[in-house]
């Protein structure tokens, strides 16, 4: 799936590129914003299955502002045959300047079997803004976790501003779900805010 959103001329946000297939479908919805576009992510069919390829790209021109949510969580599930590989699901943004990328979408869950490589890759111009929210849920209810690793890579103006990857489940290096990452519990996430203000 891919997108571009750039001003409209009026004050707005237009989105003269909304492209989706598969278990990806791109909708145009209302934003409660006035000067943003938005977008909803909504899952089409049953993915991320293991063996699945998925991307979103997305491209906010200098000065556009757009919201992207989705409609429901995403569930990484193991697929019909336990001889397919891992599946990935890749999310490339590229903010302009003076752009405002807010990208909120609900949590992802890895679910028992299934095993997901997540990448987000963000490059923001030097004036850009970002509000970016990752929440993984560990299983389902009364299940225990798929193999997850997510990397997270933030550039500003092409330095990098933030690089990290994280790991759970099968497979993943000791301790993630000891005292010092997530104690037992199920679920992990964070909010990311970049501003140049800062």
């Amino acid at each position: 799936a891919r997108l571009r959103a750039e001003p409209d001329g009026r004050g707005g946000t237009a989105l003269p590129v909304l492209e989706s297939d598969g278990p990806l479908a791109l909708r145009r919805t209302r934003s409660p914003l006035a000067a943003y576009a938005r977008v909803t992510v909504v899952g089409a069919m049953s993915a991320p299955l293991n063996g699945d390829r998925l991307a979103i790209e997305a491209d906010i021109a200098d000065g556009a502002r757009l919201t992207v949510d989705s409609a429901a969580a995403t569930v990484a599930l193991p697929g019909p045959r336990a001889d397919t590989g891992p599946s990935a699901y890749g999310v490339d943004l590229t903010v302009g300047e003076g752009a405002v990328l807010r990208w909120l979408p609900e949590p992802l869950v890895s679910a028992r079997g299934s095993h997901l490589h997540q990448t987000t890759r963000v490059h923001l111009a030097p004036t850009a803004h970002l509000l970016l929210r990752e929440e993984q849920v560990l299983g389902r209810h009364g299940e225990p976790t798929g193999a997850l690793t997510t990397r997270l890579t933030v550039h500003r103006a092409g330095r990098p501003l933030l690089d990290q990857q994280l790991a759970y489940g099968p497979g993943a290096p000791g301790g993630w779900d000891g005292p010092a990452v997530l104690g037992g519990h199920r679920a992990v996430g964070q909010l990311l805010l970049a501003d140049p203000a800062f």
